[in-house]
């Protein structure tokens, strides 16, 4: 849960950052001890990484968070081009980017919203979202190898990592040997510098759902749901679909862009006006703020079956847990996903 005093600071130095004597925003510097976040994303599927992704900008803005780097888990190239230019439009282009090869393709899905965003061009036949890397996205450090440089930065027991695709990445990483970075291997290395996984992954209110995070890479998901060495929370099918966010925010509340490349990703992913599942959403919102927001399971065990169910057994031994919310619970995380994606983003210039 966010610290009172955290987001205090947080909004101080926002205020600071906005009282130049130029009048233009600077850039927020993040408390030595926000949360330290890594993203994992399979984004360009489904527009909810999207929105997930501009919740971390936003806490990144409030001094909330340090986002140590984003992780794709898909094959392709526009992913980690579309993740460039939300990097670069929000302010942020120092933010790493690791690559998956031989993975889950996805990259000719007809609903392809980072293709479909890295195309746009304006009136001059130029790209309308600048980048900040030159190309080569295919040639970016691979995912489990980044996570070992950055990992081994990190104090003990302070990274989240945040897991809303597939769990390739994330069970190669668990494989690696002690390298340049560290003489622990990659589950040694994860045990001692990694406090939470949370992942939006599994269905626990109906066995013959398979969810698609888990489907798609079913060896990888059995691995890390047996064998991740810390505390793992799952954002189950049943907690995302039951938030949707509504395309009356996306028409009406970013006019003060004249462009916007989350806005632009969700107006392509499907015919407007649609509402859409805040999957993704959710397993952010518990990392960064905490439980306050759902209902949290006892402790147990998970396990995914062959064909890619997940099946919870209370443990008390045991540390997985999965999240739930009723009515209630999810009007209140609506309203608050509404009121924090729509905010302008801190370094915002038209």
């Amino acid at each position: 849960m966010i610290k009172n005093k955290l987001y205090l600071l947080g909004l101080f130095l926002l205020a600071l950052s906005s009282c130049t004597s130029s009048g233009k925003q600077q850039k927020t510097e993040v408390a030595s001890n926000a949360e330290k976040i890594i993203l994992e994303t399979d984004i360009g599927n489904d527009v909810d990484d999207a929105l997930a992704l501009d919740m971390l900008y936003k806490y990144l803005d409030a001094g909330d968070i340090d986002l140590l780097g984003i992780m794709i888990n898909k094959e392709g190239t526009y992913p980690a081009e579309y993740t460039d230019i939300m990097n670069t439009w929000y302010g942020y282009p120092q933010i790493p980017i690791g690559i998956l090869h031989n993975g889950a393709d996805c990259e000719n899905d007809a609903t392809n919203y980072a293709k479909a965003v890295c195309l746009i061009q304006d009136e001059n036949s130029k790209p309308a979202f600048k980048r900040s890397l030159k190309g080569g996205y295919d040639q970016l450090p691979e995912a489990p190898a980044l996570y070992r440089k950055l990992l081994a930065q990190q104090p003990d027991s302070s990274v989240t990592i945040i897991s809303v695709g597939f769990s390739t990445n994330l069970a190669r990483l668990l494989d690696t040997p002690a390298d340049e970075y560290s003489s622990l291997t990659g589950k040694e290395l994860v045990a001692k510098k990694v406090k939470l996984l949370c992942t939006m992954a599994g269905c626990f209110n109906n066995p013959e759902l398979y969810e698609y995070n888990v489907v798609k890479d079913i060896p990888a998901a059995k691995k890390v749901f047996t064998e991740w060495p810390t505390t793992l929370v799952t954002s189950p099918f049943e907690v995302g679909i039951a938030i949707n966010y509504p395309a009356t925010s996306i028409e009406n509340d970013f006019q003060w862009a004249p462009i916007h490349p989350m806005v632009e990703a969700y107006k392509s992913y499907q015919k407007m006006p649609y509402d859409r599942p805040t999957w993704d959403l959710t397993s952010v919102l518990y990392s960064v703020e905490g439980p306050s927001y759902f209902t949290v399971s006892p402790a147990g065990k998970i396990n995914v079956t062959d064909k890619g169910a997940t099946e919870f057994t209370p443990d008390a031994t045991g540390n997985r847990y999965y999240l739930t919310v009723d009515a209630a619970q999810a009007e209140n995380i609506k309203q608050h996903f509404v009121k924090l994606i729509s905010r302008q983003p801190a370094h915002f210039t038209k």
